[in-house]
């Protein structure tokens, strides 16, 4: 068993550490509790002050106590905001703590918007000039009314409007989530038009000339038992056209099906002349799949090929389509670039989703990502019934 250095060994350490806090940062509940332990923390600074005013009744330890349940209320932050505004209140009132105060009204304008966060800051300050005006008030929380109002005021102005800026970027981050995912779903959309066309062009093709056969057999078979047979097997295949005309309203503009694997050649020499190398492999066995395999394949790599100029200019493809025991494989690999481009490339993002419904119309499976210091896309499916 080979020992690492302790560096680097420590480098490793260090990045799963990274990692995992970084995991746990991004979980809400995580982010609740942290906000419950800084609150605390910061109150907690008031202990030997609680425990020394003879107004509250506390001593250290049940002041320590009184700040751990009201800290303990910002775990309800998301859900029941207007809860810990009101433990914010009580704590501002019984001990002239501030610094909950802060925190709920963060979450106020954080979980309920503009409206909440400002009506959190009215009450707020008016709750607090009116116990400024009672007996008791202490004297670091503002002797005056300009020092109340100066320390008062900004705190939950503050507070109120990060926690606002704050949901004004949850609802922006939220837009672009649900753009992106509609986005996703139209390409799904227009790839299931795509094979739609697809269907409709190549079975169609087949089912006329079924239909033309059994027309041409029904003749030759006149007097025979068998006419009657062949005359309803070519209405038959008429019947299913027509069906399959019905089902399939929705159609590409240019009517034309999708090329098969006798146009990837094309496809890798145009890929070459803009700068992208391919180095193309076809079985020869492959050019016997079905028309809608094929044109799956080809689909597979032109949309590769594409990403490969878009994302790694430059870089030499390499495109293999083999039949390799029960399944077709379409694989294509490209080094990743060693530095980023000059200009951030132009993607809509949905090319690989393209792909994947094209794969998995016709039975099969698809996979995409970073291998090392290549991109792989791999394709399998079922070859068929081979011509």
């Amino acid at each position: 068993m080979r020992t690492l250095p302790a560096a680097q060994a420590i480098r490793q350490a260090a990045a799963t550490a990274g990692r995992l806090c970084g995991r746990w940062a991004q979980a809400p509940r995580a982010l609740d509790v942290l906000a419950a332990l800084s609150a605390f923390a910061l109150m907690s600074l008031d202990i030997p002050g609680l425990a020394e005013a003879e107004d509250n009744g506390l001593n250290g330890p049940l002041a320590a106590l009184a700040l751990v349940g009201g800290a303990s209320s910002l775990l309800l932050r998301r859900r029941w905001p207007w809860l810990t505004y009101a433990v914010s209140l009580l704590f501002l009132g019984w001990l002239h703590e501030l610094t909950l105060a802060q925190f709920a009204l963060y979450s106020l304008g954080r979980y309920r918007g503009r409206a909440a966060g400002a009506l959190g800051v009215i009450g707020y300050v008016s709750f607090a000039y009116v116990m400024f005006n009672l007996p008791g008030w202490p004297v670091h929380r503002g002797d005056t009314l300009s020092s109340f109002l100066s320390l008062v005021v900004p705190i939950g102005v503050l507070a109120a409007g990060v926690g606002v800026a704050a949901n004004r970027q949850d609802l922006v981050r939220a837009l672009e989530a649900q753009r992106a995912e509609t986005q996703t779903l139209h390409a799904v959309q227009q790839e299931r038009t795509r094979i739609a066309r697809d269907v409709h062009d190549f079975v169609g093709r087949e089912l006329t000339l079924l239909s033309v056969r059994s027309q041409v057999l029904a003749r030759r078979a006149e007097g025979s038992p068998f006419e009657d047979g062949f005359e309803e097997l070519s209405e038959t295949a008429r019947s299913a056209h027509r069906m399959l005309n019905e089902i399939i309203v929705q159609r590409g503009t240019d009517g034309a099906p999708t090329p098969g694997l006798d146009a990837l050649p094309e496809l890798a020499e145009r890929s070459g002349r803009v700068g992208s190398p391919v180095d193309l492999t076809v079985d020869g066995a492959a050019h016997r799949l079905s028309p809608l395999r094929q044109a799956a394949v080809h689909r597979v790599v032109q949309e590769c090929l594409t990403n490969a100029a878009k994302h790694a200019p430059g870089e030499r493809v390499t495109v293999r389509v083999a039949l390799r025991g029960p399944r077709l494989e379409i694989t294509v690999r490209n080094p990743l670039p060693t530095k980023a481009p000059s200009a951030a490339p132009v993607s809509s993002g949905t090319g690989t989703t393209g792909m994947a419904e094209r794969i998995r119309a016709v039975g099969g499976t698809f996979t995409a990502g970073r291998r090392g210091d290549v991109y792989e896309v791999r394709a399998t499916l079922s070859p068929g019934e081979l011509a």
